[in-house]
């Protein structure tokens, strides 16, 4: 009778801790969480930070700007690399990350219980069912402090870890093909801004005069008609061939002023800072046509990262097959613990554990076809992918190839026109020194040779584009390691002689292949 008054005898204290927690649970229910717009101050210095990052370490152009700094400048700085550069070292994070995966699990614990009564219970006889006739027992303390260290081992999870983490291997490497193709791309996008630049700083001087002669004549031939010094229809078809070529000049300008921007965005210059460039020797080589298309068939198939990328994705549904695979065997677990508790009735209080278990999910058995079937059709989606994309890239090496061969004769084409055009602008202007030919001739003059010069950089711009679409094919680019530390003067000059190697038209030789590990 005294354990049962002990035992209805009301706790206040504890119970006050539960009012208090109950009230500050329903004050957090009741809490209403609502959007908050960024502020001023937060966008300014979110755009302010990253514009440091951007600059951090950026060195300052000191003349002019080479291709071969253009480019390395590119591979250095541009943010869209650095994009990529990180994607790679993300996934290669998670691929270390995912290799812990497969230990097994240590973990510690500790536990606290409280009662605000006596565990009680009572004993009934099991032959009679009578109960028993001893005072009902208590069993265990109100309050206990546990501590425990298991360690468990599943074989199963080992096995979908092993597996998961090949495919995070092989992730990293599509990673690595991703970033080789922006640096492609951007390597073409730098040559073909590049040129345009050179363009525009050929032109911009003859651009302006002309602009401005054709002005003063159209002012000239407007005074003219209000004179009504010649008959009015000879000044309107003066006036409308002026107004043609100055449409002409100004369409060129809007061309050619964007160049500059681009180029400085690409090569993480300041967007407003004027910079000059350096005019490289603008000969087309057109040794690559002599190469015979075997050969770069052969480079392109073992180096083109679209294709190797789809390789890399075909292991990664093979993967997937094996893990969907494990998920048909019983799963079979190891456990060991050290465990303690500092409950008074218990009289060992700290103790060990061991065991296994193993178990089977046989409504599992149910969805396995259907999980096997969604896998293969994992790997033939992505077998097809693969031979798709050597078809592609067959393909777009063809096509590579063959535009290489246009723009060079386009160019070579355009560079005479250009030549003959500025001939026949210098004859026209000695002419109008000596009052032969008008100025309407001499400005339409002007016009055709800026033309014909801007169709003449367009025809290199085009020609250098269809180079580097033709390399990035072969999937070849600057073999430069450590370029994000390499300094930038070293770089521009690896940059050089890479570009020097892909001028001679030399393929590098292939890397052996492994056949015994083919045949496996």
């Amino acid at each position: 009778m005294k354990n049962q008054s002990r035992t209805h005898s009301p706790v206040y204290f504890p119970a006050r801790k539960l009012l208090a927690l109950a009230v500050a649970l329903g004050l957090t229910g009741c809490a209403s969480l609502q959007p908050e717009a960024l502020k001023p101050a937060d966008i300014l210095a979110s755009t302010q930070a990253d514009k440091a990052v951007l600059n951090h370490n950026v060195e300052p152009l000191g003349s002019a700007l080479s291709l071969e700094e253009a480019i390395a400048r590119a591979i250095k700085y541009n943010a869209d690399r650095r994009l990529k550069a990180m994607e790679e070292a993300v996934a290669h994070g998670t691929f270390e990350a995912g290799n812990f995966d497969m230990l097994p699990k240590l973990v510690a614990s500790a536990g606290y219980r409280y009662r605000n009564n006596d565990l009680i219970s009572r004993s009934q006889d099991s032959v009679t069912g009578q109960p028993s006739l001893a005072n009902p027992y208590i069993s265990s303390s109100r309050e206990a402090l546990t501590t425990d260290l298991g360690f468990s081992w599943s074989l199963l999870d080992f096995g979908q870890s092993y597996y998961a983490a090949k495919q995070n291997a092989d992730r990293v490497l599509v990673a690595t093909e991703r970033r080789r193709k922006a640096l492609h791309n951007l390597i073409q996008d730098v040559r073909t801004a590049y040129w345009r630049v050179v363009a525009a700083e050929k032109l911009g001087g003859s651009l302006r005069s002309t602009l401005q002669d054709a002005e003063g004549a159209l002012k000239n031939s407007r005074q003219a008609e209000a004179e009504q010094i010649r008959p009015p229809l000879e000044p309107l078809r003066y006036q409308r061939q002026l107004l043609e070529n100055i449409r002409l000049l100004e369409v060129i300008e809007q061309e050619l002023s964007t160049a500059r921007v681009e180029l400085a965005s690409l090569t993480n210059l300041p967007l407003s800072q004027p910079f000059k460039i350096v005019e490289p020797v603008s000969a087309v080589q057109s040794a690559w046509l002599n190469v015979p298309v075997e050969n770069m068939e052969a480079h392109a198939l073992m180096l083109n990262p679209d294709l190797r990328e789809s390789m890399y994705n075909a292991r990664i549904a093979q993967q997937e097959t094996r893990r969907a695979l494990l998920r048909l065997f019983p799963g079979i677990s190891f456990n060991y613990a050290l465990k303690n508790s500092n409950d008074s009735f218990l009289i060992n209080q700290s103790w060990n554990e061991a065991g296994a278990q193993i178990s089977f999910n046989l409504l599992g058995l149910l969805a396995a076809p259907a999980q096997m079937r969604l896998a293969d059709a994992g790997v033939a989606l992505a077998d097809q992918k693969r031979i798709s994309t050597q078809m592609a890239v067959l393909t777009q090496l063809h096509i590579a190839r063959l535009q290489y061969a246009n723009a060079s004769r386009q160019f070579e084409r355009a560079d005479a026109i250009a030549d003959v055009d500025t001939r026949i602008a210098e004859h026209i202007v000695n002419q109008e020194k000596a009052e032969k030919q008008t100025k309407l001739e001499r400005v339409s003059q002007q016009t055709a040779s800026i033309l014909s010069v801007l169709r003449r950089y367009q025809a290199l711009s085009n020609a250098q584009a269809a180079a580097s679409r033709l390399q990035a094919t072969l999937g070849l680019e600057p073999l430069i390691e450590g370029s994000d530390r390499m300094p930038l003067k070293d770089l521009s000059a690896a940059v050089a002689q890479s570009l020097q190697s892909w001028e001679a038209g030399k393929l590098p030789p292939l890397p052996e292949a492994d056949t015994a590990s083919a045949k496996e």
